[in-house]
């Protein structure tokens, strides 16, 4: 039963998850690494921790992820939403 436990990987809490997307949010790149992302957070976060984190919010297509680096993809911006509802086809 102990081993089990011991097996249970960590979850990070809300208030990282957050943390973690408004640094990514308000970065002044466009395209940032995950360097970038340890050096700007408030408080520091265990990399494992992070990489989940980062799984997370690409999965939940928050955040592209790719050789060049990361980047903040979400909109949820009412009007573009209704634009690309009612938009025209080319």
């Amino acid at each position: 039963m102990e081993q089990l436990i011991k097996k249970v990987m960590h979850s990070p809490t809300l208030n990282t998850i957050l943390m973690v997307e408004k640094t990514i949010k308000n970065a002044d790149e466009s395209i940032i690494s995950i360097v970038y992302i340890k050096e700007h957070l408030p408080r520091k976060v265990n990399h494992n921790t992070l990489m989940q984190i980062l799984e997370y919010l690409e999965e939940s297509n928050k955040i592209a992820v790719s050789l060049k680096g990361i980047t903040w993809i979400h909109n949820n911006n009412p009007n573009l939403r209704k634009a690309i509802i009612e938009g025209l086809e080319i």
